[in-house]
């Protein structure tokens, strides 16, 4: 998009107004009563202001230039800098065409020739402001002369970046202010640029701590209402957090650490590497990462790393080596690990795109002497998924194609030994990766999800011969999407006549990952739900399942 969404100059500014080079913008009057960017002072500040001859002086005249930046007309930043620049315009990619902003921001950085500290900036500033926007939106609403859905969205998305800049990042409050009001220039106009000012020097007056106790008293005023406090003052919709919050108790956890998942899902996630068995030792793409790179907690193949650029590592640029979060390891590993009855020859990847586990499961059936079969529904992933198995040996894969997961159980009848049904799903347990999807989701996906998954794993229990093992996967712990969902696809199979057995994937993860057991919580549970607050890890799913 590259600011092609972004009004340039002349182009809108502000709440309905039109900016223009050096004046005010004209247009509909805001809430408090004044056409475009700035904001109108009230009673006895506007009294104050009036000069002995009775005429109103300009707030920054009367306030000896306070309500200024503090740098000179000549210093004052004109344009946005590069880094800040490319944060904007991530921002609004996600907010104009639903892209993903790990997905828009690096191929921006890399054309745009941004790199080290700067890309490093950027990437926070973008991600930080993406994660933290309902805080954000609910801080810019006390400071606002205005309803914020009277504020443009490109100025709203200025606004944004300078709040995450003045109290989630090390950014000096004049800095803050005064870059982005220079972007605010270059990309939403002049007047525009002077609402921006007089908000974001309103956020700076307050600390972090003062402001989450003054959206939290305004999002609960009466003190009974806890989820809606959590939601504002942790940046979560309140569905997700009524969700979370269910998810942590039906998998045996307490409901107050509530609070520390939120906080876990606002913090940037490590970097993960895994270490492709038979394809690359982890010693050896510890090395490679350097000297500070640490080997996972949980996992055999994880090597988390400390900094820089992961595609620059030999390893990772061969395909034996790639970035891969401990969760997702982990559960891969788990279904090559689970037993089963009789040949165990030939693997399936339902749902394969766009690779990572499909590579993981491919090295480690090379080492069996069994092959893999990857399955993907849309095109472009699957292309994604032979990129990924490039370093594989040629006969550990035996296809990889383009078709519909919910086909193959009919298609390919108890036909594999090992099935992994990555399902599709709202997320909700990558949140820390994919900043934007906790404002993209509705109560509403989950019908649809649900319907899916149900059918993807009625046709992975069909694919699966007597004796094999299906490993059910959600990068979500929603219940309505793991337990509810495994509990149904059991009882559809034994009314069609086939039996299935749920079983304990505890126990099986236990075998790999001897440090999970500490943290499993007490209870005859049969599945296994990570968290990013306890394990460090995205909140996956696991159920693994045989048919009888």
């Amino acid at each position: 998009m590259s600011g092609q969404d972004a009004p340039q100059g002349g182009g809108r500014a502000g709440a309905g107004g039109r900016g223009s080079r050096g004046g005010r913008p004209a247009g509909a009057r805001s809430a408090a009563g004044r056409t475009g960017g700035g904001d109108r002072p009230r009673g006895d500040a506007a009294d104050a202001r009036r000069d002995a001859a009775g005429r109103q002086r300009g707030a920054a005249r009367a306030q000896g230039r306070a309500g200024r930046t503090s740098a000179a007309p000549g210093q004052r930043a004109r344009t946005g800098d590069a880094a800040r620049t490319a944060a904007y315009d991530t921002l609004r990619a996600v907010e104009g065409s639903d892209a993903y902003a790990n997905l828009v921001l690096p191929p921006m950085l890399r054309e745009r020739g941004v790199s080290g500290r700067d890309a490093g900036f950027a990437t926070e500033l973008a991600y930080g402001t993406l994660r933290l926007r309902g805080r954000y939106d609910a801080v810019l609403a006390i400071a606002s002369s205005r309803p914020l859905d009277q504020v443009d969205p490109p100025v709203l998305d200025v606004l944004r970046l300078g709040a995450h800049q003045l109290l989630g990042m090390r950014v000096p409050a004049h800095a803050a202010v005064a870059e982005t009001v220079g972007l605010a220039r270059d990309r939403v106009g002049a007047g525009a640029a002077q609402f921006v000012n007089a908000v974001l020097r309103r956020v700076s007056e307050r600390t972090l701590d003062a402001w989450l106790d003054a959206i939290g008293t305004a999002a609960d005023p009466d003190g009974t209402d806890a989820v809606a406090r959590l939601a504002v003052v942790g940046s979560h919709p309140a569905w997700v957090v009524r969700a979370l919050r269910e998810a942590l108790v039906g998998s045996g956890r307490a409901a107050d650490e509530v609070g520390a998942l939120l906080d876990a899902d606002n913090a940037p996630p490590r970097v993960t590497l895994v270490a492709r068995p038979g394809l690359v030792d982890r010693d050896v793409l510890a090395a490679q990462a350097g000297p500070d790179a640490e080997p996972g907690t949980l996992t055999p193949t994880a090597v988390v790393l400390p900094g820089g650029d992961p595609a620059a590592l030999p390893a990772v640029r061969d395909g034996a080596a790639g970035v891969q979060d401990e969760g997702s390891q982990l559960v891969t590993l788990a279904l090559a690990a689970a037993p089963l009855d009789g040949p165990d020859a030939r693997w399936l990847d339902l749902c394969a795109g766009p690779g990572g586990k499909a590579a993981l499961l491919a090295a480690l059936a090379a080492d069996r002497g069994a092959r893999l079969v990857a399955t993907e529904v849309q095109p472009h992933r699957t292309r994604l998924v032979r990129q990924s198995l490039r370093a594989v040996p040629a006969d550990a894969v035996e296809d990889v194609r383009t078709a519909d997961g919910r086909e193959v159980g009919d298609l390919e009848p108890a036909s594999y030994d090992r099935v992994l049904l990555d399902a599709p799903c709202t997320g909700l347990g990558a949140l820390r990766r994919r900043p934007e999807s906790r404002w993209r989701r509705t109560p509403a996906d989950l019908a649809q999800l649900t319907r899916l998954q149900r059918e993807l794993l009625a046709s992975a229990l069909a694919a699966v011969r007597p004796g094999g093992v299906v490993a059910y996967v959600t990068c979500s712990p929603h219940q309505a999407e793991t337990r509810l969902v495994v509990t149904d696809a059991v009882r559809a199979a034994a009314r069609a006549g086939t039996q299935v057995e749920v079983l304990d994937a505890g126990a099986v993860v236990a075998g790999v990952a001897p440090a999970w057991a500490a943290t499993a919580p007490a209870g005859d549970r049969r599945d296994v739900q990570l968290w990013p607050h306890v394990h460090g890890t995205d909140a996956m799913h696991l159920s693994l399942l045989r048919r009888l």
